[in-house]
């Protein structure tokens, strides 16, 4: 059996939110949709926490965001995020997999 290229090309989906966020809760719930179909790695960012100061200076009053890469590229840095691909409040499962195709085919 040979592998997929969905397989070898996964994608990396980070989350930033904050607590009592309902739209946040709303975009675990789309991102939930998409790991049923089309299964990625994971990573949830509270913006709020001490260590999360540089994110929470970029997205203070965007979150929900997701950023999606390459599972196999370097951790999120906030002075890239400016080049991320990235999906901002409200997002379908339909957009969220659009940007994985997108990301993977690069």
């Amino acid at each position: 059996m040979r592998a997929t290229s969905r397989l070898l090309h996964s994608c990396r989906i980070t989350l930033f939110t904050r607590p009592t966020c309902g739209l946040c809760t709303r975009a675990r719930s789309v991102l939930s949709d998409v790991w049923d179909r089309r299964p990625f790695d994971f990573q949830e960012i509270d913006i709020v926490k001490p260590e999360s100061k540089n994110w929470r200076d970029l997205y203070d009053f965007d979150v929900p965001v997701i950023h999606i890469s390459k599972a196999s590229s370097p951790e999120e840095d906030p002075r890239l995020a400016s080049k991320a691909v990235k999906l901002m409040h409200r997002f379908t499962a339909e957009e969220v997999m659009a940007k994985m195709d997108s990301v993977e085919k690069s």
